[in-house]
């Protein structure tokens, strides 16, 4: 033989084209026909005599009703490999409706074809039909059953966990699929051990032992997840079993609706992403699209990873205008691209330029009159704004200073700022800089409700920790480096980091920007801090090797500024509660805008001058609780500016 039986059940797998309908048709019609011929010759044998005119006259009958009422109902159009309940019930149907018409065509044709048995003949005609129709659908679907599951080798052999129903769909969605085979079920505890569902065993593992002897036994490839939820509810359980043992888990996201396209649902590796994520967080999207539907918003950083959640999200939500303002080329280029794609009616503008630079901002304000704006724009990564403080300053306070003074200044309704969780009792230049950058939006915004300035702007500042997967965080580090065999590095096995995935930090944004009656600085709940060493070592079990002898983990020691544990200000006695569960507003000292504003115009023209030591010196003589740590600027921390 040319090929294998293995290989002919590949072949016949792969297969993207299905048997011509037509084809089925005839099919159809031929075995409806062949029913009433062996029919006819029970009859003719056991119940009355038939002429062959009878005989004639049936099979003709048959011939024309069946290829009417099939093609009318289009039985033959159901792919007979993924036949259903529902689709076997069409064609019941279907044979019921050929033998009420031939019945007719015999009752009031007047012809005593059958004498007195026309009914009980095609009652007969009707059972045999049916068992025959039916029947042949039946052993098509486990032939085919039986042949991926037997001979098929290239596809990789998968449980399904759970027994819910998106678990059972997920089963019958996997039939189709070329890579993937589902052996099973499994569930969380013994209730429905040793039960079968959609034709499949249900298992339970009580230990890793268990785990690891059936999944020999039966050389069990993967396990596959229905969502992101039931992953991080066994991450410590079977993902680990998993992890231990070569198994792959698998996760298959739900089917997203991103304004006008549809996302497709890919079956996927979990990633460590998938673990760290929380429940997701529900927002009131009426009353939030209701805030924003037909306002012109404009976003500082928009290229960025929050700021181009925060486009994506804005999108969804009836805005009139979306302008992008940011100096990254390429990340604006691939964004724009994305909005055009998945977004066709938002009306969108990129708009290149820094926010540094006063006139060109005030461009974009001239230009586009924007109502609400997001200030995402700012430089993040400690170590290099430790290296850098002044051009911290110039993007993080001075920039932000200009963008404040603008809203104002052209009648901006409201500006959310985004801050971080590294202003709270800043160890280093960045979380400084943000904290300073907190302090002129809240002066400022003081200053308006006083009377001292004129203007309309609402305020809103958010602080958060890290977001999953941004730009230049650690997950992507740390994955990069696992990819070039390790070692991964990590500052101190000591070190806990708080963690959130953009769209989650984007919508908590979103809807405290939408509760805020301003002035305020809201802080998210972060959840439980994760020791970095932890990720580490989780992320490389994920990828399929061992902690310590495969990837080597190595520790380097504190970078200039950082932190072993930050702080998000989210505890009962330094916030108040609001509406939402997740979001606190924290009591934070205010500070006059007269009192401050020399300092600001200082540091504008220092960081300008590059003047480092005195840039620093005086950030630390504002921001009062700002105390360096393993960092050269530790030395400034006891004196003051001269």
């Amino acid at each position: 033989m040319k090929y294998s039986i293995h290989e002919i059940c590949n072949r016949f797998c792969e297969r993207k084209k299905y048997v011509n309908y037509w084809a089925i048709l005839l099919l159809d019609v031929l075995l409806s026909i062949g029913s009433s011929f062996v029919t006819l010759l029970f009859v003719d044998n056991f119940i009355v005599d038939l002429t062959r005119s009878t005989y004639f006259i049936v099979i003709a009958g048959a011939f024309f009703v069946s290829m009417i009422v099939f093609q009318t109902l289009g039985v033959n159009k159901n792919i007979i490999r993924h036949a259903t309940i529902k689709s076997i019930g069409k064609m019941g149907i279907a044979i019921l409706l050929k033998e009420f018409f031939l019945l007719g065509l015999v009752v009031f044709s007047s012809l005593q074809l059958f004498e007195h048995h026309a009914f009980a003949c095609f009652l007969i005609d009707f059972l045999v039909t049916t068992v025959v129709l039916i029947g042949f659908r039946v052993t098509l679907v486990l032939v085919y059953d039986l042949a991926i599951s037997r001979y098929s080798t290239s596809k990789t052999r998968v449980l399904v966990y759970g027994t819910e129903n998106k678990s059972v769909a997920l089963k019958k969605r996997m039939l189709s699929s070329k890579h993937y085979h589902v052996v099973g079920f499994v569930n969380s505890d013994k209730c429905l051990k040793s039960y079968a569902i959609s034709e499949l065993p249900v298992y339970y593992f009580k230990d890793e032992q268990n785990f690891v002897r059936f999944v020999k036994k039966y050389n069990i490839n993967g396990l596959l997840f229905p969502s992101h939820e039931e992953a991080r509810r066994e991450k410590d359980r079977l993902v680990r079993f998993c992890q231990n043992n070569g198994v792959k888990n698998f996760v298959s996201p739900p089917i997203d609706v991103l304004g006008d396209g549809l996302k497709k649902t890919v079956i996927r590796e979990i990633r460590i992403e998938d673990l760290l994520g929380r429940e997701e967080i529900k927002i009131n999207t009426v009353e939030l699209a209701e805030s924003f539907t037909g306002k012109v918003v404009l976003v500082t950083g928009a290229a960025g990873s929050i700021g181009s959640e925060l486009c994506r999200q804005l999108a969804t939500l009836g805005i009139s205008r979306l302008v992008l303002f940011d100096n990254a080329e390429t990340p604006m280029h691939e964004l724009r691209l994305e909005l055009e794609r998945n977004f066709p009616n938002l009306k969108f503008t990129p708009f290149i330029g820094d926010v540094r630079q006063k006139e060109r901002l005030r461009m974009a304000f001239v230009m586009f009159h924007p109502q609400v704006v997001f200030h995402a724009a700012a430089y993040k990564h400690v170590p290099l704004m430790e290296e850098n403080p002044c051009e911290a300053v110039r993007v993080n306070v001075v920039g932000s200073r200009l963008v404040a003074d603008f809203c104002v200044e052209y009648g901006v309704e409201m500006m959310v700022m985004i801050s971080t969780d590294k202003a709270v009792n800043p160890t280093n230049v960045m979380g400084a800089s943000k904290r300073l950058a907190e302090i002129y939006v809240q002066s400022l915004g003081l200053a308006m409700e006083r009377g001292k300035v004129k203007g309309k702007t609402r305020f809103v500042t958010t602080r958060f920790g890290n977001v999953l997967g941004s730009n230049g965080s650690v997950i992507p580090y740390f994955r990069k480096q696992i990819e070039q065999g390790g070692p991964v590095t990590v500052t101190d096995p000591r070190i806990t980091r708080f963690f959130m995935t953009i769209p989650e930090a984007c919508r908590l944004v979103m809807e405290a920007a939408m509760m805020s009656t301003g002035n305020q600085i809201f802080v998210f709940d972060m959840g439980e801090p994760v020791k970095i060493v932890d990720l580490a070592e989780r992320m490389i079990r994920l990828a399929g090797y061992i902690p310590g002898e495969d990837i080597k983990i190595k520790f380097i020691g504190l970078r200039p500024g950082e932190k072993l544990y930050e702080e998000v200000l989210s505890n009962e006695e330094n916030t108040i509660p609001t509406g939402n569960s997740k979001i606190r507003v924290a009591k934070v000292r205010t500070y006059e805008r007269d009192e401050v504003l020399w300092a600001y115009d200082k540091l504008a023209e220092l960081a300008l001058a590059v003047e480092v030591d005195k840039t620093v010196r005086l950030m630390k003589q504002v921001v009062l609780d700002f105390r360096s740590n393993n960092s050269v600027y530790e030395k400034f921390d006891s004196m003051k500016v001269k």
